[in-house]
């Protein structure tokens, strides 16, 4: 039995709303913040497409637990940073899966790109997996969902595209990108498909990052500590099981940091 039950909001539009048994592609799913969301969705009654790059073994572990937990998964491979990936992902899932009906970008890279001594193509990797690979990845789901006249697209961006860290400037530029794209998207596929994104703030530190850094940002969050992958998969599944009347929202979860100067 699966422990976690779909939002069922009071009073809401039934129109729009994602059924039980539909099918979820979550891309960049086989660790951290990807697989978080996973599990949850698979949680609240989806089929849950895990797609993963390079992280094949941990992908595996991903469907295993799902599978194991009563709901229905599988993996996909892509390289999602190949203009032609993204549409041919979409068409791999729904020929084994059913027709997707949420869509979460969740894959992303993230990395210093400094702009004194760095190279002309440091940009490019970044803006290819952040940006154009959630763009390309709509394209190729929206339409069937527009036919369905149901779907969720929920983008995973960042609240340091607002407060850009030093040395990063096309992450940030990318993920400010990416808020701007989902306003764009929800009006563009309204009222069929509800598109949103959540934003979140300090959550996992990179591996070996010393334990002064993270003390350093606990004083700078009002909350007084990072963030966990379950409350950024809460928060995307609200957009995935909550009201249809939500859409084009960029939520950010950094527990308050953001309203600091």
């Amino acid at each position: 039995m699966l422990p976690c039950a779909p939002f069922r909001p009071a009073a809401a539009h039934n129109g729009g709303m994602v059924p039980p048994g539909s099918v979820a592609l979550v891309t960049g799913a086989a660790r951290r913040l990807g697989r978080a969301i996973a599990l949850r969705l698979a949680e609240g009654g989806l089929r849950v497409a895990v797609h993963y790059r390079g992280s094949a073994r941990e992908a595996a572990a991903v469907v295993r637990r799902i599978r194991r937990a009563g709901g229905t998964a599988r993996a996909f491979p892509a390289d999602l940073s190949r203009a032609g990936a993204p549409a041919r992902l979409v068409r791999s899932v729904e020929r084994a899966l059913g027709p997707v009906e949420v869509l979460v970008n969740s894959a992303s890279v993230f990395g210093p790109t400094p702009v004194l001594g760095g190279r002309p193509g440091d940009m490019d990797p970044i803006l290819a997996l952040n940006l154009r690979a959630p763009w390309l990845l709509a394209r190729a789901a929206a339409p069937g969902m527009v036919r369905r006249g149901r779907g969720r697209i929920v983008n995973l961006g960042d609240a340091a595209a607002d407060r850009p860290l030093r040395d990063h400037g096309p992450y940030a530029a990318s993920k400010a990108a990416l808020h701007a794209l989902t306003v764009s998207l929800s009006r563009d596929l309204a009222p069929a498909v509800q598109v949103n994104c959540v934003a979140p703030g300090a959550i996992l530190l990179p591996k070996g990052a010393p334990a002064s850094r993270r003390r350093r940002l606990e004083r700078a969050i009002p909350a007084g500590r990072l963030g966990t992958p379950e409350e950024i998969a809460e928060a995307v599944a609200f957009f995935v099981f909550g009201p249809s009347f939500v859409t084009g929202e960029v939520l950010r979860v950094d527990g308050g940091r953001h309203g600091r100067g």
